[in-house]
């Protein structure tokens, strides 16, 4: 049974809102349209793409076709160099392993970077109502703890706010204005977080991946918190998807570019770092203790199902911000952790979402943008069928389809429908208004015979 909870209200009806403000679509427009470029420009001078993706798909593939030995690989490794490995079934026992850890460090602040998997988990909430402070400082999830709102994007999780926005939110902590510039927000956020890196208690990461043949956590980031959450804090708590285990540094090293040139359009994110157990005796720096928390959650139900690949998928939001879907309709429509194409696939595998599936044109642009060449527009329709063997759809959607289907299955029955349906073209424009709306579109008039031009 899945833990993984989903945001109250439709995909349509959030989505809906998204649509109608003008802000917001000026938001995404613009950075979605900003990220796809730049990974356009990096598969460009990479030469050989292909290749390399091919790489990629088949090093994720191998990790989870046997997936039980490499974590066994790995937590070996691991506590081998003086980490400790914790599993944890469901959020409810992630929750549980992480908080029991900050207590026992006696821990009144924690810092964290950024994880999509403590946010699946509810992480912050659970440590809350322990009476920790949590921050997150990673520049966009603090900005959206700062306005109360869960992220909306894998990669960049603020993308939905303006300039304008962030300066208001940076300036309301200390009643100081700033700039909405981004020299100028950035300092800001750097003096507000500053303190918070020098006396947290505990520092909370996700990971990229896991290496299984060195035991080591590897974190991608741009901002350097990833660092300085790891390092400076006594202890370092890993909360890692079991799915991001890869067998060997070989394997990472291709996974890393492909996340680079995929996600941002870097060759290499700014502090790619990699870390193998803590401090160690004549080391300067480095937590006391490192655990690592491997969480399942729903993911170990989808192992040797036909949605296995899912499980591949590296998190660098490519297949968000080429997905038409997502750039109008906004993160926020998905629910509160993944969003875009892979969320579509992933949150239904994971919780009750029968609206997800079906948020996508199955243009197939997901697929093509995907670095480890994940078909997500084929396990979107696999969704679909699942949805119609549940009988998820409205029964009114049931009947309309059955009686096609029926009245297709013999040339009488198409040939009637047909005709009646040029009959009644007239009143098309009267159940077809949500289509038609804007003015954009217009119906195509049936044709009474087809004719090769």
């Amino acid at each position: 049974m899945t833990k993984l909870d989903r945001a109250a209200g439709s995909f349509r009806a959030q989505a809906q809102l998204a649509l109608v403000d003008a802000h917001t679509q000026g938001a995404l427009d613009a950075a979605t349209a900003r990220l796809r470029g730049n990974r356009i420009r990096a598969w460009e001078e990479q030469g050989d793409i292909e290749a390399l993706r091919e790489r990629g798909r088949e090093a994720r593939s191998r990790a989870i076709r046997d997936l039980p030995r490499y974590l066994d690989d790995f937590e070996r490794a691991f506590t081998a160099r003086g980490g400790r490995v914790h599993r944890a079934a469901d959020d409810a026992e992630a929750r549980a392993a992480i908080v029991e850890i900050c207590r026992s460090a006696g821990a009144k602040l924690v810092a964290k970077s950024k994880s999509m998997v403590t946010e699946e988990i509810h992480l912050n909430e659970a440590l809350e109502a322990e009476g920790m402070k949590v921050v997150e400082t990673d520049l966009g999830e603090y900005i959206l703890q700062l306005a109360g709102e869960h992220p909306v994007h894998i990669v960049a999780p603020a993308i939905e706010k303006t300039a304008e926005d962030i300066a208001e939110l940076l300036g309301a902590v200390d009643g100081e204005p700033v700039e909405p510039q981004l020299e100028a927000l950035t300092l800001k956020a750097r003096k507000q977080l500053r303190e918070v890196f020098l006396t947290a208690d505990v520092g909370i990461t996700g990971a990229n991946f896991a290496i299984a043949e060195t035991g080591s956590i590897c974190l991608s980031t741009n901002e350097g918190n990833g660092r300085l959450v790891s390092a400076l804090p006594r202890v370092h708590v890993v909360v890692l998807g079991m799915e991001r285990v890869l067998a060997t540094t070989r394997d990472y090293a291709v996974c890393l570019q492909l996340l680079g040139i995929s996600g941002t359009g870097q060759r290499l994110t700014t502090y790619s770092t990699v870390l193998t157990g803590p401090r160690r005796e004549g080391e300067e720096d480095g937590p006391e203790e490192m655990h690592v928390v491997i969480v399942d959650n729903g993911r170990g139900q989808i192992r040797g199902t036909r949605y296995e690949e899912m499980l591949s998928c590296i998190r660098c939001g490519a297949c968000l911000n080429v997905c038409p879907i997502y750039r109008k309709g906004g993160g926020a429509a998905y629910g509160p952790v993944y969003s875009g194409p892979m969320g579509a696939v992933l949150v239904p595998l994971l919780a009750k979402a029968p609206d997800l599936p079906h948020a996508s044109s199955l243009c197939g642009a997901c697929t093509e943008a995907c670095p480890v060449k994940i078909p997500l527009h084929e396990l979107l329709l696999e969704l679909r069928r699942d949805l119609v063997a549940d009988r998820e759809a409205p029964w009114l959607e049931r009947l309309g389809f059955t009686l096609w289907s029926f009245a297709w299955s013999s040339s009488f029955g198409y040939r009637l429908s047909t005709t009646l349906a040029r009959a009644g073209q007239p009143l098309a424009p009267l159940f077809a208004r949500p289509w038609t709306r804007g003015g954009q579109r217009g119906i195509p008039r049936l044709q009474k015979r087809y004719r090769d031009r």
